[in-house]
C-alpha cells in the first residue's frame, strides 16, 4: 500500500524504517543516518558496513505516480550513460520487500538510493564557469531533445498560474484585505505571460530539470553535477537559464550570453526564448507561494519557512507581483 498524503505524510518514517530499507535493498547499515536538506520529500545519508555511505529519498506520497517517478529514474540513468555528471539511482533488487511495480516501495513510501556525492553551491563568478555550467545544461539538453516524457509535468501558465491562483482563492489562504489585489495581478499577470508565450511562436519543448537554481547544482573542482531530477518536465531550454542569473539587467544579459556561448557547443538555443525570462519568473513567483501553502501542514514547512507564517507575507507577495507585473508591460 503506497503512504497517502495526509496532514503528516511522512509521520511513519521512523529511523527503523530508514534503516530497513535500505538494508532490504541490499546495503547492510552501521546505523547511522543524516537527515540531508530536502523539503518536498525525505533524503538521507546512511552509512553501509565496510562501504561508502549511500543516499535514500523517499518520496513525497500522492505527488508523482509511478510513471512519472520512473521517467525520472530513466532520465538519470540516460544522462549517466552518455557520461553527464548527473548521479542516478542504483537498479535495485525488486521482489517481495521492494514490491515489483515500476518504482521501489517499501512500507509504503516510494523511494531510491543513490551513491553519495559531495559538492558546493556553485558562485558563478567567473565567465569559465559560467561557459561550464552552460557546456553542462547543453549536454544534458542535446539528450533530453532525443526523446520525450510521457508522465511527467509541462511547463504551462495553466498549472503553474492559473491552478496555483485557483487552489488559493478556492481555499482561502488569501487574506481579505489583500485578495481583490491579488486576484487582479495574479489575472494580468497570466494575461501578460501567455502574450508573450503567443509572440515568440512556435517553442521546442524538450526534457529538461526544470528546477535548475544554484541551490540544486552542486560543484567540485571536476565541475558541476546534477544529484536529483526530482523537478524534471517538459519544457523550453530557457527554463534550465533564467534561474542560474543574478544582479542588475545588464550583469544578467553578460552573464547569458556567457552560459550560452558554453551552451551552444553541445545544443542549440533559439534566442526568441530570451523573452521568456520574465514571464517564466512570473509563473515562478506565483507558483511558489501556491506550493508553500499547500505544504504548510507539513511540519518541516513551518520550520523552513517561518515568513511565509507571518502576517505581512502576502500583502508583500502581492506588492512583488505587482512590480513584476510592471517589468512585464515594460517589455512589450
Amino acid at each position: 500500500m503506497i503512504a497517502t498524503a495526509d496532514e503528516a505524510p511522512f509521520a511513519n518514517l521512523s529511523p527503523d524504517l530508514i534503516i530497513a530499507a535500505v538494508e532490504s535493498a541490499g546495503f547492510p547499515s552501521d546505523g547511522r543516518i543524516l537527515a540531508l536538506g530536502s523539503y518536498e520529500n525525505r533524503v538521507f545519508q546512511v552509512g553501509c558496513e565496510d562501504a561508502e555511505p549511500l543516499v535514500v529519498k523517499f518520496y513525497r506520497p500522492g505527488r508523482w505516480s509511478d510513471p512519472a517517478i520512473a521517467e525520472e529514474h530513466a532520465f538519470a540513468r540516460e544522462l549517466a550513460a552518455a557520461e553527464i555528471p548527473v548521479i542516478a539511482p542504483f537498479e535495485l533488487p525488486r521482489g517481495e520487500a521492494l514490491g515489483d511495480g515500476p518504482v521501489p516501495v517499501f512500507r509504503g513510501y516510494r523511494l531510491a538510493i543513490y551513491p553519495r556525492r559531495g559538492g558546493q553551491w556553485p558562485e558563478l563568478g567567473t565567465a569559465d564557469d559560467r561557459q561550464w555550467i552552460g557546456r553542462f545544461l547543453g549536454r544534458i539538453h542535446a539528450v533530453g531533445a532525443t526523446r520525450r516524457f510521457e508522465h511527467r509535468a509541462r511547463l504551462s501558465p495553466e498549472v503553474m498560474c492559473r491552478q496555483s491562483v485557483a487552489w488559493l482563492l478556492a481555499e482561502d489562504r488569501i487574506p481579505d484585505y489583500v485578495r481583490h489585489r491579488y486576484e487582479r495581478v495574479a489575472a494580468e499577470l497570466l494575461e501578460r505571460v501567455e502574450a508573450g508565450l503567443a509572440r515568440t511562436g512556435t517553442l521546442r519543448y524538450l526534457r529538461i530539470h526544470g528546477d535548475c537554481h544554484r541551490n540544486n547544482v552542486l560543484w567540485t573542482d571536476r565541475g558541476p553535477h546534477f544529484v536529483d531530477l526530482d523537478d524534471c518536465m517538459t519544457g523550453p531550454a530557457i527554463q534550465d537559464i533564467w534561474m542560474l542569473l543574478a544582479g542588475r539587467p545588464d550583469e544578467m544579459r553578460a552573464q547569458l550570453a556567457e552560459i550560452l556561448e558554453g551552451y551552444a557547443q553541445f545544443a542549440e538555443f533559439d534566442p526568441v526564448e530570451t523573452a521568456l525570462i520574465e514571464p517564466l519568473r512570473a509563473l515562478r513567483m506565483v507558483h511558489y507561494a501556491a506550493w508553500l501553502a499547500r505544504r504548510w501542514h507539513d511540519p518541516a514547512f513551518p520550520r523552513a519557512f517561518p515568513w511565509f507564517g507571518e502576517a505581512r507575507y502576502w500583502e508583500r507577495h502581492v506588492a512583488e507581483l505587482e512590480e513584476q507585473l510592471g517589468v512585464l508591460e515594460s517589455e512589450e
